[in-house]
Parts: structure tokens; sequence; C-alpha cells
């Protein structure tokens, strides 16, 4: 398996004080990868650290081989673009505006955008659904229209690796699916490799190859969803009582695998989907 990034010894968090330590990680090259775990474990600050959002107080994140917090900022933004989480335009700001932006690493001081410029622009709303909706501005949208134009950006970057923190939050449930059926088809159909924080776990199953778990700041388990998501970590990581029922699903239906009983919430189910979509 080929990896864009690594994270060796990594210990980071806020004003002097660790969320996490002596984190190591491996992001597959081409895959989705996707950080779980209970509220406040960690997984948005992994993220922001690999992202180069926040400066490690110890070890190295390494991006393409490089020391990711000592690349030049263009570089960085060449290569990988984040979606934080909330993510807010100006007013006034269009569809297509904001799309331009995504083109910034690659302009030289004071110039326009070039025929290029404006080629990878039009394919990254094209490849969103955004087109017909370039002129809109951005506060006229509906959420996942938004979200949309917000990933049209970061592809305009035209980068190898897209990060994104919770990028379902707010939205109802289709508009959920319809941002992860098109992260979905960009990791498949254009390559991206795609690193996000869920907090939703059906969704984490259903959309990703690699799971990573996140407990109290330490890395708990990696792998994919078949083999992370078991009775044990469900217990031991969001403190939930499970009892696996087996795999008898039939193709195409979201089918109860586990039942869930919480300690604290009632019962959930955890929903398995064995022909994860493409």
């Amino acid at each position: 398996m080929q990896y864009h990034m690594t994270a060796k010894n990594l210990t980071a968090g806020y004003n002097g004080n660790p969320v996490f330590r002596n984190f190591e990680i491996k992001i597959p090259s081409g895959k989705i990868t996707t950080l779980i775990g209970a509220n406040g474990s960690g997984k948005s600050t992994v993220l922001k650290t690999l992202a180069r959002l926040l400066t490690p107080l110890e070890g190295v994140v390494y991006l393409d081989g490089e020391s990711i917090h000592r690349m030049p900022t263009k570089s960085v933004a060449q290569k990988l673009a984040m979606l934080p989480q909330g993510a807010q335009t100006p007013a006034g700001i269009t569809v297509q505006d904001l799309a331009e932006y995504g083109r910034y690493p690659y302009r030289a001081r004071l110039s326009g955008l070039t025929a290029k410029d404006d080629e990878i622009v039009r394919w990254a709303l094209k490849s969103t659904n955004t087109l017909a909706l370039a002129d809109r501005e951005m506060d006229q949208l509906s959420g996942g229209q938004r979200q949309r134009a917000w990933i049209a950006m970061a592809l305009a970057q035209k980068t190898g690796i897209l990060f994104l923190d919770e990028p379902t939050t707010y939205l109802d449930i289709s508009h959920q699916l319809e941002i992860l059926q098109l992260l979905r088809e960009l990791n498949v159909q254009q390559g991206v490799t795609v690193v996000m924080v869920l907090h939703d776990l059906n969704h984490a199953i259903m959309f990703s190859d690699y799971l990573v778990t996140i407990k109290d700041g330490k890395k708990y388990l990696e792998g994919s969803p078949e083999e992370v998501v078991t009775p044990h970590m469900l217990q031991e990581v969001f403190d939930v009582e499970a009892e696996e029922r087996g795999f008898d699903v039939q193709h195409g239906e979201f089918g109860a695998d586990m039942q869930v009983d919480s300690r604290n919430d009632g019962p959930v189910t955890i929903l398995f989907d064995t022909e994860r979509p493409l």
C-alpha cells in the first residue's frame, strides 16, 4: 500500500496543552480514510495538525516525504486542500468567485486568472454539479449546495489530498448523503485521497475504505470498517454495548448487523452495507 502522508511521534494541542501525544498514522493513497471517536477524543485536532493548521509540539508530519511544517505555504496548498468545519464566506461572494480562490496557490503576485485556470475552475464546478450555480451568491444556497461549492474550491486547487472536518455537520440527511456520495465519486473517478472526520458511525462505515479510531487522544484501532467496527471497539471507544448478529444483508440494502444498547442513550442500531456505494 502506498502512502501520501505519514506522521511520527506527533504531539499537538492548544496553548501548549497536548490533546494527543506520540501519535503515528499513515494515510493510504487513493483511499477514503475517516477518523472516528467519541466527542472530545482529539480527532479534529489530529486532522488540523495533519493539514498544517496546527503546529505540533513534537513530531513530524511528512507529505510526499517532506516535513509539511517546513514546506512553503503555496507548495502545501498545491498538494493538500482543507475544508474546516462551518466554513464561512464574505457577503456577496458567488460560487464562481469561491471556486476561483482555489487557483490562488498557482497565481503569480497581482496576476489574474489564465485560460488554464478558467478551464480548471469550470472542471471543478462541473465535477461538483455547481456549474449552474456559478453566478449565485453563497448566502442564497442551501446547506448542501454551499458544501458542494466549497468542495469545488478545493478541487480547483488540483491537489492530491482533500481534508474535511465534519463535512456533513448542520446538513439534513439527504444533503449528508449527497455530499458523501460526491466525495466517493471524486475519490473513484478523480483519484483524490480523502481524509475526513465524521461523527456518524454509519456514514463512516458506508463511505470509508479505512478507519482510524481515536480514544482519549490516542490511536486505538485502524483498518477496514469490517476490521475496526466490532462490539469490543464500540464498548471501549463509544461506551456502548453491542451484540454482533452476522452479515445476512441483501444486495443494495442497509442491514442491521449490530444491535447496540447504549448505557446512556437507549438502543442504537449500527448499520452495515456490504456493498458500499461507489
